[in-house]
C-alpha cells in the first residue's frame, strides 16, 4: 500500500504543536526558537515531508502554474508539444498542470474548472474534437487567466493561438503525390468543425484543382484513428476506380491505411501511395517506412508557451490577438513512390 505523504497538520499532532508554528518553523520565521526550529525539522527530514508547491504559492499570491488541456497525452503530437512547453516552462521557473479531455467535452469542462479552481496563472488549450460550446474558456478569460490556443483553436474566442501551417502542409503533399503520377487522391480528414480540418481539406482540393485534377467526394471521408481506418479504407479499396494514394489527417489514420492496403495483397508504393501528417516515430516503425508531414510539434509547444509566458508578464498588453504559424515539411520514405 502506498504511504500517505505526510502534511503540516501530521507534523504539529505528532509534536504537540500548532500546525502555523509547524509552518513558521519550515520557514524559519524569528519569533520560533531555535530549539523548536530545529525539532520540527529534524520530524519533517525523518519523515521525508514535502511542502505543497500550490498550496504555498496561492497563500504567497505566487502561483506559478500553468494549466494544459490537451485531448490525448498518448498521442505522440501532444506527448511532443508537451515536452516543448514543459522545457519553456521550467527555465521560467513554472510548473504544469495536465488536464485531458480524452476528446470528450464534458470532460474538457471540467478540466477548465479544476484549472480556475487552482487559480493557475495561464492556460494553454487544445481543443477536444466533440467541443461545439466554449463558455469554459470564456470563463477562464473573464477570471484574467490568459489563455493561448495551440493546434486546434478556437476560433469563436479572441485570444492568441499557435498553430502549424495546415493548408501548405497539405498542399505540398498531395501536390508531391501528384507529381509522382497518382491521380485518384483519397483524402481521410477529421470532424469538419475544426479549422485544422477545413484548412487540411482546402489545401488537398486546392492541389488538386490547380493540377488539373477535379474534387471527388467519393474520395473524402472523414476518418481520423487507426480503428476508423480499418473500417473505412476498404470502402475506398472497394470503389469502381480506387485511390492510388492516400492522403491522411495524422499518421495513426495513415498505418491504418497501409495495413489494410498490405492485407489485400496490393503493393505499396507501385500500386498505392500513402501520406501521413505529423512525422512521428511510427513511421519509421512500419514496413515500409511511411512517408509524413512534420508538423514541428515541439516548436510548436514551445512557442505557444513562449507566447504565454509574455501574456503572463504583460509583455503584449499593446497587442491584441497575436497568431503565430509554425512551417511544416514534408519528409519523404518509402511509402510513396
Amino acid at each position: 500500500m502506498k504511504k500517505k505523504q505526510i502534511t503540516i497538520k501530521d507534523i504539529a499532532r505528532d509534536l504537540n504543536i500548532s500546525p502555523s508554528t509547524v509552518s513558521r518553523s519550515l520557514a524559519d520565521h524569528p519569533d520560533i526558537s531555535r530549539e523548536t526550529k530545529d525539532l520540527v525539522i529534524a520530524f519533517a527530514k525523518k519523515h521525508k515531508y514535502k511542502p505543497n508547491a500550490l498550496a504555498s504559492s496561492l497563500r504567497t499570491s505566487n502561483n506559478k502554474m500553468i494549466g494544459v488541456m490537451i485531448p490525448e497525452i498518448v498521442h505522440f503530437f501532444f506527448s511532443t508539444v508537451l515536452s516543448g512547453i514543459e522545457d519553456e516552462a521550467e527555465k521560467e521557473g513554472y510548473r504544469v498542470i495536465i488536464s485531458q479531455s480524452n476528446e470528450d467535452y464534458a470532460k474538457e469542462v471540467k478540466g477548465a474548472q479544476a484549472l480556475l479552481e487552482a487559480r493557475v496563472c495561464g492556460v494553454l488549450a487544445s481543443v477536444s474534437k466533440t467541443s461545439l460550446k466554449y463558455d469554459h474558456f470564456q470563463e477562464l478569460i473573464e477570471n484574467d487567466i490568459p489563455i493561448v490556443f495551440f493546434d486546434r483553436i478556437c476560433t469563436g474566442i479572441l485570444t492568441d493561438r499557435v498553430v502549424v501551417n495546415d493548408y501548405a502542409g497539405t498542399y505540398t503533399a498531395v501536390e508531391y503525390l501528384i507529381k509522382t503520377g497518382c491521380e485518384r487522391i483519397a483524402f481521410l480528414g477529421s470532424p469538419e468543425h475544426l479549422p485544422i480540418s477545413n484548412n487540411r481539406r482546402m489545401g488537398y482540393e486546392d492541389a488538386l484543382l490547380k493540377n488539373g485534377i477535379p474534387v471527388d467526394k467519393e474520395l473524402m471521408v472523414i476518418c481520423d484513428n487507426y480503428q476508423d481506418a480499418l473500417k473505412r479504407t476498404p470502402r475506398l479499396l472497394s470503389l469502381p476506380v480506387p485511390p492510388d494514394a492516400f492522403f491522411t489527417v495524422n499518421d495513426e489514420t495513415a498505418i491504418g491505411v497501409l495495413n489494410t492496403v498490405k492485407a489485400r495483397g496490393i503493393k505499396i508504393p507501385e500500386q498505392v501511395s500513402i501520406c501521413g501528417f505529423t512525422n512521428s516515430s511510427l513511421t519509421e516503425m512500419c514496413c515500409p517506412s511511411l512517408t509524413s508531414v512534420d508538423q514541428k510539434c515541439y516548436e510548436l509547444g514551445a512557442t505557444a508557451m513562449k507566447l504565454l509566458l509574455k501574456r503572463i508578464k504583460g509583455e503584449n498588453a499593446e497587442q491584441k490577438i497575436v497568431n503565430r504559424i509554425i512551417k511544416t515539411k514534408l519528409v519523404v520514405r518509402k511509402s510513396t513512390r
